[in-house]
Parts: structure tokens; C-alpha cells; sequence
């Protein structure tokens, strides 16, 4: 059995549809459960609704409109007319959208965004599925929010683990040894039955947990890429790929802003040693890159990773006192209360500073709290940049014409603050 997932540039348009089609045909013989995310930029223009609909907008029928538009562009490519009650199904959820968009937002903006935006992965699911039947590549759509179970964490629901494994062992998977399934990324249900997302780009995760409960053989991400590579090559021309990795400099990777892997997959596959595959769909029989393989075979090549948007926070004692083990402790419990993601610290007697993350309303309401028993100092539009094996790493090229923040090394790893 064996997981597969297509990311929104797979099934951008009709013929990224057709070429998935064509991928699928190549594994006819085995089971699959297939992972689908939300048609190209469609997240983004959900988003752009939910805001509409969230702020009492006037372009909200608009939006709604060119979401529909959209996929109805698809639809029409790929489905025959005659084919209605596919047109009606995928009728019903447009309908659904349009009603909820009629009502009043009576919760928090999180809240409405997982139960507006979650219809994304549903219309494209529901549109390939039924494609997939009609080019003879037989497969089941089902709700993958009857089976992944979350808490109310919106916008990062943390999986119920028990529940959803019971779900997919006892129901999903005698369905995926009959037939293919088609479902969804990103998303999920909690306890009182609203939709719950995974965050932003949590379909390769939503892989990952459907793989751990059904005791799948390997994960494959289908991506527009040749594998998982040591840059990104717009900022690297001489980025290459890379052949293998172990899960643990995968989640490395991961942590630090690779993008080809959602930082929360990889454990779960580690939990059961299942492999996972970064393959391309533009040349699916290229071998992409293996995580999964042990320490002494990964690839021992330089890696660069560039993280943008961050903060750089420098905290200090008022009346220049040491900072120690009590301040810190309040000070992390303050990163905690406001879900502030530290990427890099460092501390010296008398101050303690952090790279993190930049989300505006999360940060700005961290630092008034700190301000009530520290002075503060800030440094926002900077970038991270995370080089592994970097006695052999040529980065002078990156740091050129820019200023160096704050410089950190350790046995594996070079992190640099740059403005």
C-alpha cells in the first residue's frame, strides 16, 4: 500500500489534471490512497474571501464568483457535459460556500478561516476524482475529515492520534486494498464537527499520517521539482539535488525553512520507518530524492537555506541586571503564550536575542507583554540563512553587500541573521 500526494501545481489547470491521470496510470496494480491539495492558487484566493467575508467587504460576490469561475474553467475542460451528476455534486458544494457566505461571522477569524478555506482541498478532490473515473482509472472519493480527528486549535489542529488511527485502520483501509482513494490534504474534523485545518501547506503532513495509520510502504510527494535540492535554485544556480537523507536532517531541513517538506511530516514516518519520496511529476520515472536512509549514505553536500519575514527580538533587564535562569522562564513562557516560533537564540549576561518568525499581530502583542519588565529592541525584514556542512560551503556570495546580525555555528550547522 503506498501514499501519494499532489500539491496544488500538480492540478493547477485541465492538463496538470490529465498529467496526474497519467502518473496514476503508471501504478494501476497498486493500492493507493492518493492526497490532494487545493487547485494552484486557490488557497490564496479562499483567503482572499474569507477576508471579504470576515470584514463586511464589498468584493465578496466577486471573489466568490472567480473562485467558482475558476474551477468551473476546469471543469469544463476535463468533464463531458453529459456527465450532470458530477456537474450537480460539484454544484452542491458551491452551494454550501454561497450559504455559508450569507450568514454572519459569529467567531473568531481563525474559526472562519478553517470553514471557509477547507473548501478548497473538497473542490479539487471532488473535480479529479471524477475525471480519474471517467479515464477509466477507477478510485473512491472519500471525506478526509471522517478520519483525521483534531482539538479546536484552528488553523493548527493537533491531531487526536488514537481516534484518527482507530478510524483509518478499522474504515479506510479495507477500502484502499478494493479500490484507489482519493482525498484530501490540510484538513480535518474536531469533536463538535468543524472543519479543522493542519496549517498552511499541511497537506504533505496530512500524507504522512494517512501513511502511519494504514501502515503504508512508502509516501511519495509529487512535486514540480526534480527532488528535494541542496537551495532553491532561483537564489543558487548551482543548486543540485539531493539523492538521499536521513529523517533527521530532513526534519532539520524542515525546521529551517526547506519548502519542498512540511515540517511535521517527517515524524510521523520516522515513527514507523517508512520512506518517503520527492519525486517530479513532469518526469515521474526520474528516481527524485529517498528520505529515509541512514546517516553514513545521505548525501554529505553543503546545504543553504534561506528563511525570509523574520524578527530579530534583543530583550534586556531594565537596570542592566543579569538575565538568568528566572527571567528566562518568564520570557519563554511569553513566546508560548503568543505562538511565537524561535528559529535562533543567543544570550550574553545582560541581554537575550531571538530570531523569529514575523507574523504581525502575534509579535506586536509579544513585545508590548515583554516591555512591561524588559527593554526591547527590534529589527524586522531580515533573512535566516541555515548552511549545513559549512567548512566546505561557499556562502560569501549571500552575505555580500548585506550586514550580519547575529552569527551562530555549532557542529553541524551556520546560522546567519542578514539585513
Amino acid at each position: 500500500m503506498k501514499v501519494f500526494k499532489f500539491g496544488g501545481a500538480s492540478v493547477k489547470d485541465a492538463n496538470a489534471v490529465k498529467n496526474v491521470a497519467k502518473v496514476l496510470g503508471g501504478y494501476a496494480n497498486d493500492n493507493l490512497l492518493v492526497v490532494i491539495s487545493a487547485m494552484g492558487k486557490t488557497t490564496n484566493l479562499l483567503e482572499k474571501l474569507l477576508d471579504a467575508y470576515f470584514n463586511k467587504t464589498d468584493d465578496k460576490q466577486s471573489t466568490f464568483d472567480d473562485v467558482k469561475e475558476f474551477h468551473n474553467n476546469i471543469i469544463n475542460e476535463l468533464l463531458p457535459q453529459t456527465q450532470s451528476h458530477a456537474f450537480d455534486e460539484i454544484e452542491n458544494i458551491f452551494i454550501e460556500l454561497e450559504c455559508l457566505l450569507e450568514s454572519e461571522p459569529e467567531h473568531s477569524y481563525d474559526y472562519h478561516y478553517d470553514q471557509i478555506v477547507s473548501y478548497g482541498e473538497i473542490l479539487s478532490t471532488k473535480i479529479v476524482s471524477t475525471y480519474l473515473n471517467e479515464a477509466g482509472l477507477k478510485n473512491r472519493w472519500m471525506d478526509a475529515q471522517n478520519f483525521i480527528s483534531t482539538d479546536n486549535n484552528y488553523r493548527e489542529g493537533k491531531v487526536n492520534w488514537t481516534l484518527t488511527n482507530e478510524k483509518i485502520a478499522k474504515t479506510l483501509r479495507p477500502i484502499v486494498l478494493k479500490k484507489m482513494v482519493i482525498t484530501q490534504g490540510f484538513i480535518g474534523r474536531s469533536n463538535d464537527n468543524t472543519a479543522v485545518t493542519l496549517g498552511r501547506e499541511g497537506s504533505d503532513y496530512s500524507a504522512a499520517i494517512f501513511a502511519f495509520c494504514l501502515d503504508a510502504e512508502s509516501v511519495t510527494i509529487w512535486k514540480d521539482v526534480a527532488g528535494v535540492m541542496n537551495a532553491d535554485p532561483k537564489q543558487f544556480a548551482e543548486a543540485v539535488k539531493i539523492s538521499g537523507l536521513s529523517y533527521n536532517k530532513a526534519i532539520e531541513m524542515a525546521y529551517y525553512g526547506a519548502t519542498v517538506i512540511h515540517p511535521k511530516t517527517i515524524q510521523p514516518l520516522l515513527n514507523k520507518e517508512i520512506p518517503l519520496f520527492v519525486k517530479s511529476f513532469i518526469n515521474p520515472d526520474d528516481e527524485g530524492t529517498i528520505v529515509g536512509v541512514s546517516k553514513e549514505k545521505e548525501d554529505k553536500i553543503s546545504t543553504y537555506i534561506f528563511k525570509q519575514n523574520q524578527m530579530l527580538i534583543s530583550i534586556a533587564s531594565k537596570d542592566f541586571s543579569f538575565i538568568v535562569e528566572e527571567n528566562l522562564s518568564s520570557i519563554f513562557s511569553l513566546f508560548a503564550k503568543y505562538g511565537v516560533k524561535i528559529n535562533v537564540m543567543q544570550n550574553s549576561a545582560i541581554s537575550f536575542t531571538v530570531c523569529v518568525d514575523y507574523k504581525e499581530n502575534k509579535c506586536n502583542d509579544l513585545i508590548i507583554d515583554l516591555e512591561q519588565n524588559y527593554k526591547v529592541r527590534t529589527n524586522n525584514d531580515l533573512e535566516l540563512l541555515t548552511i549545513s556542512n559549512y567548512e566546505t560551503a561557499q556562502f560569501d556570495q549571500f552575505t555580500e553587500n548585506k550586514k550580519i546580525l547575529m552569527e551562530q555555528r555549532n557542529r553541524r550547522s551556520l546560522q546567519l541573521v542578514l539585513a
